[in-house]
């Protein structure tokens, strides 16, 4: 009710409702039902993740096995959809690219008039029988469609956003359906910010210096302006220096940019070299146009990093007013999420519009069917970091895990942590009936869907040692016996660094809570979001178990749900009884 009445008013809406619940569903249907009614043209959902899109795909289904007629096209990053093995865009190296233009419009034309659904095995599909760029296709098709699902990107990104929809003095009657919110926070930071560092230009200018003198020269001038930029900062001796604007730099990259624009246009430039300077030419571009936006929302700083490396960095502290110009060009937005609290944290940081309407959407799932603990003697701060305490966690999970025969997934905030605790658990408290896997930071896709499949299983003990925001910690859906557990090591308070601490001291000057902004919110979500992995259906149950005595503190009870109010704490020695007498309350 409430998407209908705010796509009908023309305004935007932030909803925080539970996981598990249907909000893919409850946002497309009030959405769809709107278009049908004139009161939009298009409908663009936008996700984050991979799996995220799957599940509004499967929506849509769903709704036209109940009679609704509705064209959606799924766009897939041009790496993932391209046939051949080096995605390289050029006629001579790309059958596919080679006399596209000639075929596209009829297999455009076939594709509309044959099928309703475009995902990207269909889309794959018709590039190869018509041997057409299936990416290039996709976005063509894309103006023919009554939906796009695609990442927040080709909405948002200044340099990849679609032009068709979103360029300049381009709008539409556009209904924004926002997946998973939370994640658009830190996504809008990137988007808009850029940096150049001195490395950079060292490098391309060693390359080029023979062949190209008048841009060697130009650069060398740069160089010697971040040279000044860095002298500065070391005599200041702290890690980082803010500036109060990025001074003259911009100027002398206008000048580099032009110069690499001649340079591309010869025809005689060798093939690497061209992709070295097209490289650079695009950093220049992205420092350029958002040296233009910065303005009260950015924070211009300089910092070493590396081994012997400088950066100059345009950081986009609060991302809500370049959002906001996109969102523009479109008549509704809705904001959705399982962890959009607080609210205000994140109407701030997401959108310009003081009006905008907020709804807490309580859990509808029986409390009875789930256990909330929280281990009230053990910490993982880094002070705390050592074997007793490594063990203390290792046994905390096996105490867990010994009640009940089933899956269970463990969440640290590091893998280096991870690896420390895994070590001690397989030393001290492994047994035959319980079998661990473990996430790797390079999972191939093929290598991440084996993961869950292991879940599927319904025969034994299966404990799953994973990383807190990572990709099994948000839109996985585990339902019943899936997964019957979540323990949380940690806080998930980010690592500290320049960009945290820059965050903070700019919320501080803002008379807000710099930490809760820059660490404590970010890192809450993270918690709940893999919590939320627990509960998907009403006949699920399981047990959330916290190990970090922080959770019991007042400013963490403060930003915990609703729904959480019967949580409790536990101690090593009495963990077992308490997720015993749960499990015994189902027997």
């Amino acid at each position: 009710v409430a998407v209908y009445r705010t796509v009908s008013r023309k305004k935007r809406l932030f909803i925080q409702a539970p996981t598990g619940i249907g909000k893919t569903l409850s946002t497309v249907f009030p959405a769809v039902r709107a278009i049908g009614e004139g009161k939009g043209d298009k409908l663009f959902y936008l996700t984050a993740k991979t799996v995220t899109r799957t599940v509004a795909e499967e929506a849509l289904r769903i709704l036209r096995g109940k009679g609704l007629i509705f064209t959606s096209v799924t766009i897939t990053a041009k790496e993932k959809l391209c046939p051949l093995e080096n995605c390289e865009c050029n006629p001579d190296a790309c059958p596919y690219a080679k006399g596209h233009f000639d075929r596209v419009n009829d297999a455009v034309y076939e594709l509309w008039t044959t099928e309703e659904v475009y995902s990207r095995e269909v889309i794959r599909a018709h590039a190869e029988k018509w041997q057409v760029c299936p990416f290039e296709m996709c976005l063509d098709l894309s103006v023919w469609v009554d939906g796009v699902i695609c990442d927040y990107n080709y909405a948002f990104d200044p340099n990849v956003h679609l032009k068709r929809f979103f360029g300049e003095n381009i709008s539409g009657d556009y209904i924004f359906l926002i997946d998973e919110a939370h994640n658009l926070v830190e996504r809008g930071r990137e988007m808009y910010s850029a940096e150049i560092s001195r490395q950079t230009l060292f490098t391309l200018r060693k390359k080029i210096r023979k062949h190209f003198p008048k841009l060697a020269r130009a650069l060398d001038k740069a160089s010697r302006q971040m040279l000044e930029l860095e002298e500065d900062l070391k005599a200041s001796q702290n890690p980082y220096q803010v500036l109060s604007n990025p001074g003259v730099l911009p100027v002398t990259f206008l000048t580099i940019s032009g110069e690499l624009e001649e340079i591309l246009e010869e025809k005689n430039l060798e093939e690497e070299l061209r992709k070295e300077i097209l490289e650079f030419y695009f950093v220049v571009r992205d420092f350029l146009n958002v040296s233009e936006l910065v303005d009260e929302n950015y924070v211009v700083y300089t910092e070493c990093f590396g081994e012997n490396d400088f950066r100059l960095r345009l950081f986009c502290v609060n991302p809500a007013a370049n959002l906001s110009e996109y969102l523009k060009k479109g008549r509704s937005a809705v904001f959705f999420s399982a962890t959009l609290f607080p609210m205000l944290y994140y109407r701030e940081l997401l959108t310009t519009e003081t009006d905008a309407y907020g709804i807490y959407v309580q859990s509808p799932f029986s409390a009875k069917n789930r256990r909330i603990l929280i281990g009230s003697d053990v910490s993982s701060r880094y002070t705390r970091r050592n074997h007793t305490e490594y063990r203390k966690i290792a046994e905390y999970i096996s105490r867990c895990v010994w009640q009940r025969q089933g899956n269970y997934m463990v969440f640290f905030p590091s893998y280096r942590l991870m690896e420390d605790v895994y070590q001690v658990y397989e030393e001290e408290f492994s047994v035959d009936w319980v079998r661990c896997i473990r996430q790797n930071s390079d999972m191939t896709e093929r290598e991440r869907e084996e993961f869950l499949e292991e879940f599927q299983s319904r025969e034994g003990t299966l404990v799953g040692f994973c990383v807190l925001g990572g990709i099994f910690s948000e839109g996985v859906d585990l339902t019943g016996e899936s997964l019957i557990g979540a323990i949380i090591v940690g806080t998930g308070l980010p690592q500290i660094g320049s960009e945290r601490e820059i965050l903070k001291e700019y919320y501080d000057r803002k008379k807000q809570s710099g930490f809760d902004y820059a660490y404590r919110y970010p890192g809450m979500n993270k918690v709940l979001q893999a919590a939320g992995r627990v509960i998907r259906t009403k006949e699920d149950r399981g047990v959330i178990l916290l190990l970090d005595d922080r959770f019991l503190g007042r400013d963490y009870g403060e930003i915990f749900p609703r729904e959480w109010k019967d949580r409790s704490s536990c101690r090593l020695n009495t963990v077992e009884e308490a997720v015993s007498r749960f499990w015994r309350s189902f027997t």
